[in-house]
């Protein structure tokens, strides 16, 4: 019986260092698993919404192309704040990535107005072709004057007129109406161009607005109408699409400035590929939430190509307040 003692301790022994071992190991294992990097990315759209999923779908695409060494945490709702704050956190490294409206920018950086102009682009296609051509690659670099590095542009659709007692089909219609704008001089102008009020809303309010006859009109892209269900108390929207607004996907430089020329380039292209795959989820958006309208009794309206000119020609006077150096390259980009 005695002599059993020492192979039992013997057993004891290997299964303990067995158990050592396996611990060495996957220890090992979960170190080199974890992340090299935990970075923050802010949106102040809902989970749902494309720019939103654009950012996941990045996010997704820099963890899997870099075996898990860099980790992107989208937060959405504007739980990093708005956007404004977003930026000027971006510049300290406080946030890593942002998706940002163009129109954000604009306001650090001036010459950015270029690419805001109303009436600018023909269509979809003439913008892009804008964005994703010399033009837009020189926009891209002018984010390092705030201490950011653009990486990709995303979609956010066209901005259109919608009417609650008459539909505006040229513009003698739209002349005397007020019409809900917001937080934006250059939007106000705009308004005042073709002859109407421009009455400042906080988007949140503008339905009461136009409950309390306090608007006649206001202007936005169909998911923005379709959601906050606008159709109810403004039945005409009018396809003008005097305003693309552009919008970035932006790293902190602080943050690019520690990752490596590998890593720098893994993170550009698949914000590029997540750049492609948001614009097709804006696109089926868009489609969606114009049926959604129309079901419920929205009358569309399209300015014919002479009626859209006449409301081209009347932002002269804006196009010079806000892009009087830069007018050749306004000139240039309408015909690009």
């Amino acid at each position: 019986m005695k002599k059993r003692w020492p192979i039992v301790a013997m057993i004891a022994c290997i299964i303990l260092i067995m158990v050592a071992v396996l611990f060495f190991f996957n220890n090992r294992k979960d170190k080199a698993n974890s992340p090299e990097y935990v970075l923050l990315y802010a949106e102040n759209q809902t989970a749902d919404y494309p720019t939103t999923l654009g950012g996941q779908k990045f996010a997704d695409l820099v963890y899997e192309r870099t075996n898990g060494r860099i980790k992107i945490i989208v937060k959405h709702d504007a739980e990093l704040g708005s956007e404004a704050e977003a930026i000027n956190q971006m510049k300290y490294g406080g946030i890593a990535f942002a998706r940002v409206s163009l129109s954000q920018l604009a306001e650090r950086i001036p010459s950015m107005n270029v690419l805001l102009m109303p009436f600018l682009y023909n269509d979809s296609d003439h913008m892009w072709r804008v964005l994703e051509g010399d033009i837009g690659d020189r926009f891209l670099l002018k984010t390092d004057e705030y201490d950011l590095v653009g990486l990709s542009w995303y979609d956010a659709g066209a901005r259109n007129f919608y009417s609650k007692t008459k539909p505006i089909t040229c513009i003698e219609d739209i002349n005397g109406m007020k019409i809900r704008v917001q937080e934006s001089s250059m939007m106000a102008d705009m308004v005042e161009a073709l002859g109407a009020k421009p009455v400042e809303v906080v988007y949140s309010e503008v339905y009461s607005a136009f409950e309390q006859g306090l608007v006649d009109g206001a202007e936005n892209n169909w998911p923005s109408y379709e959601s906050m269900k606008h159709y109810k108390v403004a039945g005409y929207y009018t396809i003008d699409e005097h305003i693309r607004v552009p919008e970035l996907q932006v790293c902190s430089k602080v943050i690019w400035n520690k990752l490596s020329e590998e890593d720098r380039n893994i993170i550009h292209d698949c914000a590029l590929e997540s750049s492609a795959y948001e614009r097709q989820l804006w696109k089926d958006r868009e489609e969606s939430s114009r049926k959604i309208a129309v079901s419920n009794g929205t009358q569309v309206i399209e300015l014919t190509p002479e009626e859209r000119k006449k409301f081209r020609d009347a932002m002269t006077g804006v196009y010079e307040k806000y892009c009087g150096d830069y007018m050749d390259v306004v000139r240039r980009i309408m015909t690009y």
